[in-house]
């Protein structure tokens, strides 16, 4: 046998030694891969058969023999020598190990014919690292959203596995086919589910320890959803001018787990006219009948002077008198009248029934030659026309569900309105003189919500000084209505058909659109009437005593702006100045526009115009950037910039599915030919200045809106526009052959930035004697939406029914300085900008506040500016700025702070307080 290891001066082992009668060694245990744990050695064993001797060998080197242990036994079976040996291998000689691949051995076994070799064992030293490499994060997310937490286990040998626990629980995803934790040790929960609230640990282990994760918050939160509206009250005056309301709740479903309150107003008003009653009053008596052979003559009278109406009483008393008519001397058969009385009722009833039957005969044939004699003295007014407001006299009747009458200029629509954010006016309205109609305005005649006193109490609230001491008071304006992403400049769910049958001669036609107002320390709000367009100055962006005079303008010329290609200039070119003033607070300009908002089709740029007239991008809407900041709303955007100038915004469309907003009105007038009608239809942009310079324009034409105005999506895909007048009556009218229908090219709609389109019918009356026109206008995108309009209306001037022009609540403040132009209280947003500009723990900073306003891009910006929380709060007031919606505002308030709000009950009681109005809307 040759010279075992660590024998002094032996030899080397060789590798096999001169062939013997038997076998090769047949290694019946081999060494496994070990590792160690903290400083316990490991065992590595190795059994052979047949062997005479086993050594073994590690990292090339042989073990000393000293360090073998090795045991020897028979087999039974095979007579042949079994032998057994085990080694230790501490932590010190893997540490002091370095080499390219990891501690390893193996064992050598010796037999007469030869040797053979185990298997490699490697040796490695256990541990796992303290800290995960990544914790589950908490989060929010909406029912049947995805929840994804991701887990990152420390570094550790033998690799950690993985397990997840809720709430200390653990979870098998094999009971769950909702939850999945084999994609790279996340959790995955498919559609979240109320129960899947809770706290989520991940905890990672090996054969050494044990760690886990900082637990992660999961909330599953329920937006809340309004319920169906309840059915109208009753009309609140018993007599007269009322109102009625009807109420939803936000409880379909209601919020949960801080999920979003619904957006909008939970009661609704509108106003209301209750007939009064009237009790009826008998007619002067009819002369006595002829005396009948019963010696009795008759007069009746009846209960028409007036009837009774509306639940008025009825008259009291006989409508019936009889009296002998020869003063009790007549006798009949040689009878005392008193005798024979009895017996001729029944024949004397006979005569007054025939008596009435003859004198009703006598009566239908005089009334139907008086009409007939009427008729002939009117023949040469057209004998097709009848007047009914002949028949009503001052009273016109407003209500949208009945069909049109006779009037000279109709307001009722065949559509239905929607009650949702519009209102219906039922019953007499007098309008006696032009005087009048004048003098009628929204708060005198349309008040349809009293006013709004609102409390919020809480914990945070309290902490903001938001108490009973400290309320909103609010006088509801009468136009204020629940408003959201639907709201539009001039759409039929706005705004009452009455207001769009125009007084056209109240609008103006200045040809610049200007507004300009010296404004100091506490800020304020300049409006251009009637456009849309607002700048507001927050407190404190003007240094301190010191006076500015700024103005505002709106361009309302050609734009000096010419979009490139397909780029579409989406609202008017707005200028605000100095331009060498620059604030220290940024200012918001709100522009409005006619794009339907989305990221997918649109690519929207702000630009502005330099000293020497040329126009530069400031910067994309969707961009992330520091020195600007867009808000884009559906019909406006809110921009937040530090320097004034001219601005304007470009639409770059990115596939043919953006859409352009047009809005088409109808205005008609007759032409000097006294048998020609012109109707002249319009497709403008959908904002409030590009309609105001269409009812400029007509005026001076003598032109009379004929129907509301409707909103037209105009798709940019090349398709064209196609613009018809149907149904016109036959043997009344007629329209020129071939000019029924006017075709538009694409291009001219879509690129028309600055002029709005129009096409003009010339419709010619066969007889001066037709005095009412009926149609409909057709207007169509290839391919696209189409948009009919109703016409219907007197062509005479001196027959048609004229509104007040109803003007926004801006046109009569152009101009607020100080608190009134807010509608925060300045002493309240001190405190929301106190607690919000603050870093917490909790999580209620500014960025929470601007979540909860919806403002989700680019908080950079915000987080460049001394107080966040009151840029925020600025770019709030101009979303806001005709609505004052504080409700939203304390409840956005109130589920950062984890509280409940309480609101109190609207109130009836009005509360002047203007600091805090609520504005209407703008728009048409």
């Amino acid at each position: 046998f040759p010279s075992l290891p660590g024998n002094e001066n032996s030899e080397a082992l060789p590798e096999s030694i001169p062939s013997a009668p038997g076998t090769l060694p047949h290694f019946m245990e081999e060494p496994d891969d070990a590792y160690i744990i903290k400083s316990n050695p490991i065992v590595l064993r190795c059994k052979a058969m047949p062997a005479m001797q086993i050594f073994f060998k590690c990292n090339g080197e042989w073990v000393h023999q000293n360090e073998h242990v090795s045991e020897e036994s028979m087999d039974e079976a095979t007579g042949l020598k079994v032998r057994e040996v085990f080694i230790n291998v501490t932590r010190q000689q893997v540490e002091d190990f370095h080499g390219p691949e990891d501690y390893w051995c193996q064992c050598v076994a010796w037999s007469h014919l030869g040797t053979s070799k185990s298997r490699k064992a490697s040796v490695r030293i256990a541990y796992l690292r303290k800290n995960f490499e990544q914790d589950p994060q908490g989060k929010e997310v909406p029912i049947e959203g995805m929840i994804v937490l991701h887990c990152r286990p420390p570094e550790g040998v033998p690799a950690a596995e993985v397990e997840w626990l809720k709430n200390e629980e653990p979870i098998d995803s094999n009971l769950d086919e909702n939850i999945d934790t084999r994609a790279d040790h996340n959790l995955i929960i498919r559609q979240a589910r109320l129960s899947d609230s809770g706290n989520y640990t991940c905890t990672a282990a090996n054969i050494v320890a044990k760690r886990r994760s900082m637990s992660a918050t999961v909330v599953v939160y329920v937006n809340g959803g309004w319920s169906s509206w309840t059915e109208w009250s009753n009309c609140h005056a018993r007599c007269g001018r009322g109102w009625q309301k009807r109420s939803r709740t936000c409880t379909n479903p209601a919020p949960l787990n801080g999920g979003a309150f619904c957006e909008g107003m939970s009661v609704q008003k509108i106003t209301c006219t209750s007939l009064c009653p009237v009790d009826g009053s008998w007619e002067v008596w009819s002369e006595w009948s002829v005396c009948s052979p019963a010696c009795e003559h008759l007069r009746v009278r009846e209960c028409i002077a007036p009837p009774p109406r509306n639940g008025g009483k009825n008259c009291e008393g006989l409508s019936q008198e009889s009296e002998n008519c020869t003063e009790g001397l007549c006798i009949q058969d040689k009878k005392p009248l008193h005798e024979i009385k009895s017996q001729n009722i029944e024949t004397a009833s006979d005569i007054a029934l025939y008596s009435g039957l003859g004198a009703a005969v006598i009566a239908v044939a005089v009334l139907v030659v008086g009409v007939t004699l009427y008729r002939r003295s009117q023949s040469e007014y057209g004998v097709d026309v009848i007047d009914s407001s002949a028949l009503t006299g001052g009273f016109q009747t407003f209500n949208f569900k009945t069909v049109r009458q006779g009037n000279s200029l109709l307001l009722n629509s065949s559509m239905q309105p929607d009650l949702t954010v519009s209102r219906t006016y039922s019953g007499p309205i007098c309008l006696q003189d032009p005087l009048d109609k004048e003098l009628m305005t929204e708060s005198s005649l349309f008040n349809p919500l009293s006013d709004i006193k609102v409390k919020v109490q809480s914990s945070f609230m309290v902490s903001l000084g938001v108490t009973e001491r400290a309320e909103y008071h609010g006088k509801a304006h009468s136009g204020t209505f629940p408003h959201g992403n639907n709201r539009a400049f001039g759409t039929i769910q706005a705004r009452n058909k009455a207001a769009y049958i125009q007084n056209l001669s109240s609008v103006s036609t200045r040809s610049e659109l200007k507004t300009t107002s010296l404004f100091g320390h506490l800020g304020g709000r300049l409006v251009v009437p009637n456009t849309g367009v607002s700048l507001l100055i927050p407190h404190g962006a003007i240094p301190e005593e010191s006076s500015w005079e700024i103005y505002l303008a709106v361009t309302h010329k050609e734009s000096s702006l010419q979009p490139e290609g397909s780029d579409v200039l989406l609202g008017p070119e707005v200028t605000c100045g100095p331009s060498d003033l620059s604030v220290s607070t940024p200012f918001a300009l709100t522009i409005p526009h006619c794009a339907e908002v989305n990221s997918e089709h649109w690519n929207i740029h702000l630009k502005k115009r330099t000293q020497q007239g040329k126009w530069e991008e400031v910067m994309s809407v969707e961009e992330e950037t520091t020195s600007c900041y867009c808000l884009l709303d559906p019909y406006a955007c809110h921009i937040l910039l530090n320097s004034f100038g001219t601005y304007a915004l470009i639409g770059e469309p990115i596939s043919d599915c953006a859409v352009r907003q047009l809005k088409v009105a109808v205005f008609g007038c007759l032409s000097c030919n006294s048998l020609d009608y012109n109707l002249r239809v319009y497709c403008m942009d959908n904002t409030p200045c590009a309609f105001q310079e269409v009812v400029s324009d007509e005026r001076l034409q003598g032109g009379q809106l004929l129907e509301e105005p409707k909103l037209l999506h105009f798709k940019g895909n090349t398709f064209s526009l196609q613009i018809s007048v149907l149904d016109i009556p036959p043997f009344l009218w007629r329209i020129k052959p071939f000019t029924a229908c006017q075709e538009v090219p694409f291009s001219r709609v879509w690129c028309s930035s600055q002029k709005p389109l129009h096409c003009a019918f010339s419709l010619e009356r066969y007889s001066p004697a037709t005095t009412q026109l009926s149609c409909k206008v057709c207007v169509r995108q290839v391919k696209g939406q189409e948009q009919v309009l109703q016409i219907q209306t007197s062509i005479l001037e001196n027959e048609r029914e004229t509104f007040a022009f109803f003007a926004h609540d801006d046109s009569s403040f152009p101009a607020q300085m100080g608190p009134k132009a807010f509608k925060i209280p300045y002493s309240i947003r001190q405190r929301i900008c106190a607690t919000f500009d603050t870093p917490n723990a909790k999580g209620k900073d500014w960025q929470m506040l601007a979540q909860k306003n919806s403002i989700n891009r680019n908080l950079s910006y915000f987080a460049t500016q001394s107080s966040p929380s009151a840029v925020i709060l600025d770019l709030w007031e101009a979303r806001h700025q005709h609505d004052g919606d504080l409700d939203s505002l304390a409840c956005a308030l109130e589920e950062i702070g984890r509280t409940h709000s309480k609101i109190s009950d609207i109130t009836e009681t009005e509360i002047e307080e203007p600091d805090f109005n609520y504005s209407r809307q703008n728009g048409l």
